[in-house]
This record gives C-alpha cells, structure tokens and sequence, in this order.
C-alpha cells in the first residue's frame, strides 16, 4: 500500500454539505409511496421514505464498498472486543459477490498489523493491505517533507515513530493518546508548537468521541482542537475526513467515487467525509450512533442502516440485480 497524495485536510470547522432525501425507518418499514409528500413529519420528528427514495441510493452501480472498523465490525472493549452481529457474514458476503472492500479507519490506538489480528480473531478475512489508516500515511508524509516529530500518541503506536523522533521537533503528531492525553503531555505538545516560528500540527484524524468499552470518551480531534486554539492554528488532518484519505483506497480498488460506498458510524468523517468526496455515505445503527446523528444540520446520509449486514444485504441485491 502507498500513499502518493499528500494533500491534507486544513482541519476543520469545515461543514459537509450534501442534502439528499434517502432515509431508512427504524425496523425496515417502507412508507406507501402514494402518501408520501415530504420525507420529514414535524409531528412525529422523524423521516418517512417511499421504496422509490430507498432504493435510489442503489440505483448507481457500486463496485467497491469503503468500511469503517470499530463501531462497524466490532465494538472496542478488552482483549479483541466484540464483533457486532452479521458484521462477519457481511464482509464474507462482500467478496463471495466480487465486490472489493477496503477498510478506512482513524484507528491509531492499534498497528494496523495488531488490527489485523484483531479481526482475525473475530473470523474477518483480511490483509494489512486491505487497511486504510492514518500512521502509515503520516509516516510517509513526514520522511517526504523532512519533518521531525513529536509524538502525542497512543503507547501501543509509539515504535512506529522510533526512527523518526531524532534531533529538535519541527511539527507535532497527535493521534488518539486515550490514558496519555494528561495535563503534562498536552502541555509539553504545546510548549513544543509555541517554539516553532510556523507550528506544525498533524491530527491523525478528528473525531470528536467514539465508544469504547460501552462508553462514549474524547476522541483526537477534541484534543487537537485545545492546541488549535492555545497555538492560534489549524491541524493538518491525516484520515478521515479528508478527500485524500478516501482517494488512497478508491485508487487502491482502481474505481470513481461514484462507484463506491462508504458505511460507518461516525457522521461526520465516515458519511460527511465521504459525501464530500462525491461517495455515497451510510450511516449504521451501530457503535456510537445516538439517534441525534439522523437529524444532523449539515450531513444527510445517503441511507441509514440498522447494522453492516442490512446494507450490505441492499448492495448485493442490487449488484446481482445489475449484474444478471
């Protein structure tokens, strides 16, 4: 896997604008198209859909399906965590039709060699190079700048920066540090920035919160957020969702972003990002969706999924249906 493209994502109050009029009823219920004459009811505050409005997300052959990890696949926890249920028959699902599946991630908690088994565990079938994450492509982007880094990072990541951290700090990388992120490490990150005549700060990724161990926590891009504002800067975001994240994997699969489909939990970076890029955004039911994500201001996912299998389920239909 390489990473070519190093544009980045000026980080981010950016809005993703995308209005569309595709929703899913909780429990799979389809509205009677003839009643139908606005897909929102202010009485009930919640979304009605004809058949029609369903399945016009589909109607645009998809021949490659962009998969979020945690919060999709599986819930974090401890040891490997859980794998969500019909998640595993999903992705088999996915390749026994020929479609390719990539997996984009802001997982850095983790090497992806450790996701890897992670997965494996949970009977996934996958490679390192199905996976799409952002050390890899800070790494990268850093031996092609000259950049020396310091590292606010999570311990379990820490070796893959060994041979870069050498000599006087000339940018700073701050990915999903979780117990790390204390008081005096945020202040060490932005003691380092504030000697820097133009401070660099990578973000690897910019969630706002994820679950974990059943429980909503801080995500990367909060913390970023406190030294965007200490430093008067802008974070320049390795992950989702920025368009050169996505763009790695469509031209990993070899397709236009008119041909895929992105399905995660996260709003924003999954559905938002990818909506921005001119790929189609589901969002799933699952991991830290709460039910205020359906009526976001900015981002319309494409459809909503109860899980990773349902949608998966409309996509091959509507494959086999294209392909017969």
């Amino acid at each position: 896997m390489s990473y070519t493209n190093n544009s980045l994502c000026q980080g981010t109050g950016s809005q993703f604008i995308h209005t569309v009029e595709i929703r899913s009823l909780p429990q799979g219920r389809i509205t009677d198209p003839v009643q139908d004459t606005s897909p929102y009811n202010k009485l009930t505050n919640s979304w009605n859909f004809s058949m029609t409005a369903v399945k016009k997300w589909l109607k645009q052959p998809i021949k490659g399906v962009l998969l979020d990890i945690t919060g999709v696949l599986y819930e974090s926890g401890e040891g490997f965590g859980t794998a969500i249920p019909g998640s595993v028959d999903a992705v088999a699902r996915l390749r026994k039709a020929g479609i390719p599946v990539r997996f984009v991630t802001n997982e850095t908690c983790a090497t992806q060699a450790d996701v890897v088994k992670k997965l494996r565990h949970h009977n996934f079938s996958l490679s390192e190079a199905d996976i799409f994450s952002p050390v890899p492509a800070v790494i990268s982007i850093l031996k092609n700048q000259g950049l020396v880094p310091h590292i606010l990072v999570h311990p379990a990541i820490e070796l893959e920066f060994k041979d870069m951290v050498t000599g006087t700090p000339t940018c700073v990388v701050i990915g999903d540090a979780d117990e790390a992120f204390s008081f005096a490490n945020m202040n060490a990150a932005f003691r380092v920035l504030k000697t820097m005549e133009k401070p660099k700060l990578f973000a690897l990724g910019y969630g706002k919160y994820y679950k974990h161990k059943d429980q909503l926590q801080l995500d990367v891009g909060a913390f970023a957020n406190a030294l965007e504002f200490a430093c008067d800067i802008k974070s320049e975001v390795v992950g989702k969702p920025c368009l050169s994240f996505f763009s790695a994997a469509l031209s990993d699969i070899g397709i236009t972003p008119e041909e895929a489909v992105m399905i995660g939990d996260d709003i924003v970076s999954d559905v938002g990002g990818a909506q921005k890029c001119g790929i189609r955004g589901v969002l799933v039911r699952t991991g830290k969706y709460t039910d205020s994500c359906e009526n976001h201001p900015t981002v319309k996912p494409d459809f909503i999924a109860n899980n990773l299998l349902e949608a998966v389920d409309m996509i091959i239909e509507a494959h086999d249906n294209t392909f017969l």
